[in-house]
């Protein structure tokens, strides 16, 4: 497996298509079930150009590149296939930007739709060019109808044209997803504007990059404004061009709520329409991509994952709310142990977060993830470190604990609480706990935690 993407193949039973004599919008779809063409819904859009145009700034998401690495100049992987599914109540389409430090994600709420959902499940979509053009022409007066799947399966593949469509599919977008997950679930809210005020905000802000410089949004009235300085509750945004994405999509917007993660200095933004959510979350500057963040890494080596895990992956029905109260209570496990599962979970893809409702929801990606730690280097080499016998503890208490963990040719002082960690290498001298902990202080972890037991 290369370090950056696995290769997979999508195999589409035909392209999407706009079906302008009927209506009807049919996005093909691509599964690893037994059934690989499952039907999840079929139904008709109560507000048809809302939708299309929801849809068509996540695929402006999807196909841009905010900022390009040194290292993908010979190599820029496209992934342009948006994440859809189908739960008990609602649709969801998501994805990231090519650099992957936008996160989009379209709720179509259960009043977006009149139909039945036939299935649950989530799946990969294709959106191509035709696609997008007939996206464009859709009017609120059209009646169209989604079908998310293919009319039906047919066995005989002698007697159906199969579009097949190799690709790599980035590992960005996997580590990506639960980055973006970690994030929201410490964001706290800190603005909610109607939509009317959103519009002219977006509409004010500078038509040039901004990433070069600190930009600061603060409250104005009953909208928001830039600043240059930082003042209480200001939400500081790297790259203010990739807002405007959230530009044509105010007219019909109910209001606009600004969310900041302090921890990483993500913000995320969401616009509230009648009977659908629009989420851009991104990253702290242009530059840095949500997928190398390691927020989750903490969680991801926890001893509880090992009682919790199967549990919580047992009894996920495909909710579009996962309460964390009831989990706690169904399964008689602590709130925290409740809590690093579920990032587990969404390091596997099983789970995403959802901002406005503060909770998880249930979603299986369509991908093999047989071997999801590899995706992690960070607690490979921690838990290499510990094999090696690299972690030396020095001094316990019930409260900290003292490690010195190997280096190059020098040993690191690593200082353990329940709640704090720090460490004397050079990683976390420049990075602090902003990206998640450096290998030495996992480790130091995972032995503190092996020695409890």
């Amino acid at each position: 497996m290369s370090a950056l993407a696995v290769p997979h193949t999508y195999r589409y039973l035909r392209e999407s298509q706009f079906e302008p004599a009927s209506h009807t919008l049919r996005l093909s779809t691509c599964a690893d079930y037994e059934d690989r063409h499952p039907q999840f819904f079929e139904g008709e859009l109560v507000r048809p150009k809302q939708t299309a145009e929801m849809l068509r700034g996540l695929m402006r998401v999807v196909q841009a590149r905010f900022h390009l690495p040194a290292a993908m100049l010979q190599r820029i992987l496209i992934q342009a296939d948006p994440i859809v599914t189908c739960g008990d109540d609602r649709l969801r389409f998501e994805g990231f930007s090519g650099c992957c430090g936008v996160y989009v994600r379209v709720d179509l709420l259960p009043d977006a739709v009149r139909g039945e959902r036939v299935g649950r499940g989530t799946t990969n979509v294709d959106f191509n060019p035709q696609m997008l053009a007939a996206l464009a022409m859709i009017r609120d007066s059209d009646q169209v109808s989604l079908t998310v799947g293919p009319d039906s399966v047919q066995l005989d593949t002698g007697r159906e044209t199969v579009v097949e469509k190799k690709v790599k599919l980035p590992l960005r977008w996997l580590r990506g997803l639960v980055e973006v997950q970690a994030c929201q679930s410490r964001m706290r809210p800190v603005y909610n504007i109607p939509g009317v005020e959103a519009a002219r905000f977006l509409k004010s802000l500078p038509r040039m990059k901004t990433n070069r410089r600190e930009t600061w949004i603060v409250a104005s009235g009953r909208s928001l404004r830039l600043s240059q300085l930082a003042a209480r509750d200001a939400v500081r945004v790297g790259g203010l061009e990739r807002l405007r994405i959230l530009e044509g999509l105010t007219s019909q917007a109910r209001s606009m709520q600004v969310f900041a993660d302090d921890t990483t200095g993500a913000s995320a933004w969401t616009l509230t329409l009648d009977n659908a959510r629009f989420h851009l979350v991104i990253s702290p500057e242009v530059w840095r991509g949500f997928s190398g963040e390691g927020q989750a890494l903490e969680s991801l080596a926890s001893k509880t994952l090992k009682a919790s895990l199967p549990q919580i992956r047992a009894g996920l029905l495909w909710e579009s709310v996962i309460d964390l109260a009831t989990l706690v209570e169904r399964y008689e496990l602590p709130e925290q142990a409740a809590k690093d599962a579920l990032v587990a979970l969404g390091a596997r893809g099983l789970v995403g977060f959802d901002l406005t409702e503060a909770a998880y929801f249930h979603r299986e990606l369509p991908f093999d993830l047989s071997q999801v730690e590899k995706l992690q280097p960070r607690l490979q080499n921690a838990r290499k470190l510990i094999a090696v016998n690299k972690v030396r503890l020095a001094s316990r208490t019930a409260e900290e604990a003292e490690f010195f963990v190997a280096g190059t040719d020098v040993e690191h002082r690593v200082r353990l609480t329940e709640d704090d960690a720090k460490c004397t290498c050079p990683w976390y001298s420049k990075h602090g706990d902003s990206r998640g902990p450096c290998k030495h202080i996992l480790a130091a972890r995972i032995a503190w935690e092996e020695s409890s037991e």
